[in-house]
């Protein structure tokens, strides 16, 4: 019963403090990262109004092209990226549209918007500080005292990832069965701040957005160091849900629409945070060469 209130209170507050900012072609508006709380009300749609897309570079970066049209923010802002791979891949979204321009599945474009457009106006160092503060609510530091079986598989599969994370970066994190959560020694925090602030501002909005996803700092870490893959790293965020669904049953497409949806997203973010640490340039800039 705890562990469902705690994650009733955790998933107010991403509610409450989840960026905005969306898809945004010329001067239309398109929709914020959406929040596995609201996974199933009715998405924001436009029908496709652009024959080709490119890219080409500017001054201030890489821009995307929709016909003759410049791409831009929900705030107007000439929409530029850092890196021609990351403007590639953006560009791919909006190619790979249809006849219904389908916002919700764009989330490139989306994590793109909150860079750019910054809605909440935090600085490099208040993006450190919320992607530590998961720390505090870690869903693989969290154990339930029972059922064994459960105690089991949440020991067996969580434990290694924190002694890999524990390795990796020099530190301790502990788990627990409390409500209170976890003790996390004040030198881990400090080292992870240091090993965070290796990042620029736009792959640390997707460290942010992948930490949402699978409520949890150490999954995200181990899928930007490589160690795990994205299924992975989905299916042990979901331990206990897919425990329960073994046990209980599925409920028809429910189940399996959240955990595409949960890969999707969380495979977007963790592609945007290796292009947004990357400055290789590719040879070819349009979509169609």
């Amino acid at each position: 019963m705890w562990r469902s209130c705690l994650r009733l209170r955790d998933g107010g507050r991403r509610l409450l403090n989840r960026p905005a900012g969306g898809p945004c072609a010329s001067m239309s508006p398109g929709p914020t990262i959406p929040s596995p709380a609201r996974a199933y009300a009715p998405p924001t749609e436009r029908k496709r109004f652009y024959q080709n897309v490119s890219i080409t570079q500017g001054e201030g970066g890489f821009e995307i092209n929709l016909d003759q049209r410049k791409l831009k923010t929900p705030q107007a802002k000439l929409f530029t990226v850092p890196s021609e791979a990351l403007a590639i891949a953006v560009a791919t979204e909006w190619d790979s549209q249809q006849d219904t321009i389908k916002y919700y599945t764009m989330h490139l474009t989306t994590l793109c918007n909150t860079s750019l457009d910054n809605p909440t106006q935090r600085n490099k160092d208040q993006l450190i500080r919320a992607a530590v503060k998961f720390l505090d609510t870690d869903t693989i530091c969290y154990r339930v005292e029972e059922p064994e079986t459960l105690v089991e598989l949440q020991r067996n599969e969580w434990d290694p990832i924190i002694e890999w994370a524990e390795k990796r970066y020099g530190v301790e994190i502990n788990s627990s069965t409390s409500i209170m959560g976890p003790s996390i020694p004040a030198k881990t925090r400090e080292v992870l701040v240091s090993h965070l602030a290796s990042y620029n501002t736009w792959a640390l909005q997707g460290i942010e957005f992948v930490a949402a996803q699978l409520k949890s700092l150490v999954l995200t870490l181990g899928l930007t160091d490589l160690h795990l893959t994205v299924e992975q790293a989905v299916l042990l965020s979901r331990l206990e849900e897919e425990y329960q669904i073994q046990k209980w049953g599925n409920i028809e497409w429910a189940h399996d629409y959240e955990l595409q949806e949960l890969r999707a997203r969380t495979a977007a973010g963790t592609l945007f945070i290796h292009l947004c640490s990357e400055s290789t340039t590719v040879k070819h800039k349009l979509l169609n060469e």
